[in-house]
């Protein structure tokens, strides 16, 4: 059984974001970039694929938490002799990857070890290691192709197979001739391991840095001077942000991650920073998510305006601008952090997967897909950006109308729609009532914002069509419900989106009866929204899933909208139970097992809460008496 995923927290330096668990054990670790091949990949194998655990010998933690509004993890363990405390943190540092690991005796005498096994290229590639003089101490450095780490900290030594060190000799090369290559019977990843003892007071300090193989390894971080910086960063981003509602520090813990899954350098949002975690443990719906879903971001975009962060949201929009640059009427669904168009999907055969979940892939082919939503989600957050006061310029408002003619010019194309179905081509409803919602958003730019061009009327015409289609066929009245494709039957969570574009009021009844067909067929026996019945086979995937935490927040937002305020309260607690004890949520959850499922931590699931928090708050004051 793999680690649960509610035992890991989230570290970042806006770059890249190791996993490390309660054990204190990093599991995945990607380096320089969310994207980049890892070089911890235990996380989707066993130990022997990558991993760095820093322990304490006959210990037990009684306390993890982020010191409070940041990304800086403290783990409290206590021994029958001792107390300590590990901070485990990256500095926010320009052109250059630091993890850091700092151990502090509180109290006693205690005894850390650790179990470092290096593995490049995920897993595929075991490093040369060899001891070098760095700035007049010793260091470990780690090379494999273009990728270098050196370890700056109390020496680990060389561990044999039976787990014993090697005494003072940790100068001992990966590359002993003795030792079965990777792959053949016998072999064994080389493993680093050290105890060391702290009494009172004393503190001990390792830094894993990264840098290319052809340059000089990076001077030694000072980690009393990184610590505070670090703090500062996250805390004076956070006291940025605008917050009223009764959920306050689940809002800033979420909105604190997506800051951390945005890269500081481009502006792109990754989905979540880890691939391959599975939607149903076992099973195939494993999909890599480290890249930017234009969907993801644009709604980054609107929960950024909604808490005073709309500047800060600029920088997507720039990534957008330059991802998009020369090629607007061929946008893709999902790019790669720097706006790469090529996201090849590929299978990592030798990874035996979060358990045993296979097979574990990297790339996604989902990138090839038309999603009719997309410019609507796009339209709508840079309306929202613009009327919080961020001048368009040509450029921008130039971008925006290719968008619109990439819409025009797909108008009647069948769509893969928002959950990536990779089975028959369909007109769904949401896609096609975020098309209208795109010509709308276009219309009212132009209508209302100064300076401002662009083809109003044969706009209009397209968003008239749009509504005229979608009432007829992607509304069923026999059922009084909106359905999930054209002329069908069934419902998907998706369409608990149409209010929020405009299309349709909350309390319509044709929402209310859509809602009640999606509580009869999609909620399950513990009250969680499922994103559509996969028991057709429509999405073409084979296996199951879980409910996705975004449904069901959407789920909190329409009955908070629709009147149903004491529902909306009660489903929005049960969701804020399912976080870790760092604040932290999935891509969907096991209720049964009591488990968070799928990659972690999620985008999606956390600008749902976002929005279902404002949801809740928006209808609490409405519901107040008058003073």
């Amino acid at each position: 059984m793999s680690t649960p995923l509610e035992d890991y927290a989230l570290l970042s330096d806006l770059c890249t974001g190791p996993l490390v668990s309660r054990d204190g054990s990093i599991d995945w670790l990607c380096l320089p970039r969310y994207d980049s091949p890892a070089v911890f990949s235990a996380l989707l194998g066993g130990p022997d694929d990558g991993r760095w655990k820093l322990s304490v010998v006959d210990g037990e933690v009684v306390e993890r938490r982020y010191i409070p509004h940041t990304f800086v993890l403290e783990t409290t363990w206590r021994t029958p002799d001792g107390r300590v405390r590990v901070t485990d943190f990256l500095p926010i540092f320009e052109e250059r990857a630091d993890l850091v690991r700092r151990v502090q005796c509180l109290e006693g005498t205690v005894e850390v070890e650790h179990d470092l096994r290096l593995r490049f290229d995920y897993a595929r590639a075991t490093p040369w290691v060899r001891v070098v003089d760095h700035a007049g101490a010793p260091a470990l450095l780690s090379l494999a192709g273009p990728e270098g780490l050196l370890l700056l900290g109390p020496l680990l030594t060389w561990a044999d197979a039976d787990g014993e060190g090697r005494g003072d000799d940790p100068a001992g090369s990966t590359d002993a001739s003795d030792r079965p290559a990777d792959g053949e019977a016998g072999a064994r990843v080389p493993r680093l391991t050290g105890r060391f003892r702290l009494q009172a007071r004393e503190t001990l300090d390792w830094d894993l840095s990264a840098f290319p193989s052809y340059d000089e390894p990076p001077p030694a971080v000072s980690v009393d001077h990184a610590l505070p910086v670090t703090i500062k960063y996250w805390t004076d981003w956070s006291a940025a942000l605008v917050v009223d509602t009764d959920y306050d520090r689940q809002v800033v813990r979420s909105m604190l991650v997506l800051r951390a899954l945005t890269h500081a350098r481009t502006g792109g949002v990754v989905a979540a920073p880890t691939t391959s975690l599975p939607e149903s443990l076992g099973g195939s719906r494993n999909w890599d998510y480290r890249f930017v879903w234009l969907r993801d971001a644009a709604l980054t975009i609107e929960v950024a305006v909604a808490h005073g962060r709309a500047h800060a949201a600029v920088l997507w929009r720039d990534w957008l601008l330059r991802a998009v640059a020369g090629d607007a009427e061929h946008i893709q669904i999902m790019y790669g952090l720097g706006g790469e168009r090529e996201l090849p999907e590929k299978v990592l055969g030798h990874l035996a997967g979060y358990e045993g979940s296979r097979p574990v892939r990297i790339g996604n082919g989902a990138a090839d897909q038309y999603q009719a939503d997309v410019v609507g989600e796009v339209m709508i957050a840079l309306a929202l950006l613009r009327d919080a006061g961020v001048e368009e310029d040509e450029y921008s408002w130039g971008l925006q109308k290719s968008l619109l003619r990439f819409c025009e010019r797909n108008l009647d194309r069948k769509d893969n729609g928002i959950w990536e179905m990779r089975g028959e081509l369909h007109h769904f409803t949401h896609g096609r009532v975020m098309m209208w919602a795109a010509f709308d958003r276009g219309i009212t730019a132009v209508e209302h914002a100064h300076g401002l061009d662009g083809p109003v009327e044969r706009w209009r015409g397209l968003r008239d069509r749009l509504r005229a289609e979608i009432e007829q066929r992607g509304f069923h009245p026999a059922l009084n419900s909106f359905t999930q494709v054209y002329d069908g039957t069934r419902v998907d969570a998706a369409l608990l989106q149409l209010p929020h574009t405009g299309f349709i009021t909350h309390d319509d009844p044709r929402m209310l009866g859509t809602v009640a067909r999606i509580e009869s067929e999609l909620v399950d026996a513990h009250g969680l929204v499922h994103r559509y019945r996969t028991d057709n086979g429509m999405d073409g995937i084979a296996g199951d899933e879980h409910p996705f935490l975004i449904c069901n927040f959407w789920l909190v937002e329409h009955y908070a909208h629709s009147g149903r305020l004491a529902d909306a309260r009660a489903l929005m607690d049960q969701l804020l139970g399912y976080a870790n004890d760092v604040g932290l949520l999935s891509e969907e959850y096991d209720a049964g097992a009591g488990r968070l499922i799928g990659n972690f931590p999620q985008a999606f699931s956390h600008i749902g809460l976002i929005r279902a928090a404002d949801a809740v708050a928006a209808a609490t004051r409405a519901a107040a008496p008058p003073p």
